[in-house]
């Protein structure tokens, strides 16, 4: 078994992208700019935004921090991204999810300009890249598969199996291991809470990407011996022993299925730091005006 380390390949991408951003800063006298909209107090999303802001200044990108209180209309907030749409010093605009109840997170998406959206999440993006054309691609999925590339993992013409089938995660990961590219080739499985027997696929899987949400999901025993475990899974739990006062654990029970994998990623340390990179990634190319002009 051997770690697919998501810490050495985000800091090896974030010295070439903070080259290129120093690059962009001399030629043109501005840096990328990233905009981050926040609503409300939730724990998990003040970490993620923070995350964010924290890296962008590392790379020498200008990161900006929009809040609002919980109880912000939608139709403030839709009247924000539009002003942000407008403002042609920034390369990229995010909406923090989830988002109060009252306000519909597609119809949020649906107004960020799809030529800002580095998150990947407007349906302009995700159908060019379901294409195979030049798109911003969903931050995690790319991050995967940037890491992918990273240790040279073989996925032309290998069985991967994707168990999650969410618009952010699964259903982006399925479309990219199918695309005739590399990372791609694959021949792909989605599999999702109401597929019964999800063991029979797994076991099939020489990839096996797994964004479920359910803590220590994937047990040993669904596991062919030699597969690729990539872990997705962010499950936060209280805990006494930690300074954080909580422990994420993935939704694979790395333990136990760490000796039957060649290669897996840890949780921490493996897929969410690679999430940022494909953010990062995203707004350097707006910026350079790589995916559209």
């Amino acid at each position: 078994m051997q770690l697919l380390d998501g810490k050495y390949v985000s800091e090896k991408l974030k010295i070439e992208i903070a080259t290129e951003a120093a690059q962009i800063l001399a030629e043109t006298g501005r840096k990328p700019h990233l905009v981050a909209v926040l609503v409300g107090h939730d724990g998990g999303s003040e970490t993620y935004v923070a995350s964010k802001i924290k890296n962008c200044e590392a790379v020498g990108f200008k990161s900006t921090l929009v809040r609002y209180e919980g109880d912000v209309t939608e139709e403030e907030l839709l009247k924000k991204v539009e002003e942000l749409n407008a403002d042609a010093d920034i390369d990229g605009i995010i909406v923090q999810l989830p988002l109060p109840k009252h306000i519909d997170p597609e119809k949020v998406t649906e107004k960020i300009d799809y030529r800002k959206d580095v998150d990947g999440f407007h349906p302009v993006n995700l159908g060019r890249m379901q294409r195979n054309l030049p798109s911003f691609i969903p931050a995690t999925p790319y991050g995967i598969t940037l890491m992918l590339k990273e240790y040279n993992i073989e996925t032309s013409g290998k069985h991967c199996v994707v168990v999650g089938r969410s618009n952010i995660v699964g259903s982006p990961m399925s479309i990219l291991m199918a695309r005739n590219t590399y990372p791609g080739n694959c021949t792909v499985t989605i599999c999702h809470s109401r597929t019964p027997s999800i063991k029979d696929f797994t076991l099939q899987a020489d990839i096996l990407i797994v964004a479920i949400g359910k803590k220590n999901f994937i047990t040993a025993d669904m596991v062919k011996p030699g597969a690729v475990i990539i872990d997705v899974g962010m499950n936060r739990e209280t805990s006494t022993v930690t300074k954080s006062g909580f422990k994420l654990f993935g939704d694979v029970d790395f333990e136990n299925v760490a000796p039957k994998a060649s290669w897996i990623t840890p949780v921490p340390g493996g897929v969410g730091l690679m999430t940022i990179i494909g953010l990062l990634k995203n707004t350097l190319a707006s910026a350079k005006k790589e995916v559209y002009k």
